[in-house]
């Protein structure tokens, strides 16, 4: 393995939706030699086009420096790493696996021993920040992992964030973080939307009530990013509603085992549910405004209240 500054380091982004296309983009920029793999051909085209490399993943994998995993959940992670044609086989020791999903902190520890086992380090690494800064390389890094994992992983997160919080030694404490922010977000996320509806059902335009509120001490950063969404009527998924059913429903799972009462993070989640069986789920997580929308009888911006 080459792990000087002189050559590029190879560096492979498994995940190449909203925002892993973003941190490929920004780990070209900064100018790590990038390989993109992803089930979605159409998603590796354009990786590739923008000139990124892909191709046969083992022989990409016995080369790579760092792996970046975005994918969705823990089950993909571990069947990316683990699974009949994981990578962790195939990688050189010394390399380094940045693990990016939302999971919980028992499955990152475990997940690092298997690592570590082959003298692959493991950094539990979630991310924060939104498809735009992932684009534009100002992810926040919630991180935690030894020394080494650090230090492997650094060239990529030069690339990636704006911000690496280091949150200790051992794996599991990034994304114990990461599952606090995601209750914060999601509960904002549900109460964004339920007030901009309540504020339609009293008359207010949608536009006007986002424009307003976020100039006053109401406001939240997901009020202010999610809530131009449901103003145009456009549910394009950034961060679908499917994504905080799995990071609430881990919150909902940390909480019980721990006997920790979260009733907020709970009514949100059961939002988030709703807006599922009602056929939203892969529609952007702002789409929970359509369970209002319905229960309260309005329509929402662009006529999409359900019937």
């Amino acid at each position: 393995m080459n792990n000087t500054q002189q050559t590029p380091l190879n560096t492979g982004v498994f995940g190449l939706g909203s925002m892993g296309s973003g941190m490929a983009a920004s780990l070209l920029r900064g100018g790590l030699k990038v390989h993109g793999f992803d089930p979605h051909a159409p998603a590796v085209g354009a990786f590739v086009r923008s000139g990124g490399l892909s191709g046969d993943v083992q022989s990409a994998v016995e080369n790579l420096d760092i792996v970046v995993l975005v994918v969705v959940n823990a089950q993909q992670t571990e069947s990316v790493l683990f699974g009949e044609a994981g990578i962790v086989q195939w990688l050189s020791p010394g390399a380094t696996v940045m693990s990016c999903a939302t999971v919980p902190p028992d499955f990152a520890r475990t997940m690092a021993a298997r690592c570590n086992e082959v003298g692959v380090n493991y950094l539990d690494s979630p991310i924060s920040g939104g498809s735009v800064k992932a684009a534009s390389g100002e992810l926040t890094v919630m991180a935690s992992g030894t020394p080494a994992a650090f230090a492997g992983a650094a060239p990529a997160l030069d690339a990636m964030a704006a911000k690496v919080f280091a949150l200790g030694d051992e794996p599991g404490a990034g994304s114990a973080m990461k599952v606090v922010n995601q209750l914060l977000a999601g509960v904002h996320i549900a109460a964004a939307a339920e007030a901009i509806t309540f504020g339609i059902s009293q008359g207010i335009d949608a536009t006007q009530c986002v424009e307003v509120i976020s100039q006053c001490a109401g406001t939240s950063w997901m009020f202010e990013n999610r809530g131009p969404h449901i103003a145009a009527g456009d549910y394009t998924p950034h961060s679908s509603v499917e994504i905080f059913v799995k990071d609430l429903g881990i919150v909902s799972d940390i909480a019980r085992q721990s006997r920790f009462a979260a009733p907020i993070a709970a009514t949100a989640l059961q939002q988030f549910i709703a807006a599922s069986g009602m056929g939203h789920g892969l529609e952007d997580d702002s789409a929970v405004a359509k369970v209002y929308a319905k229960q309260a009888g309005v329509k929402l911006p662009g006529d999409v209240a359900e019937e």
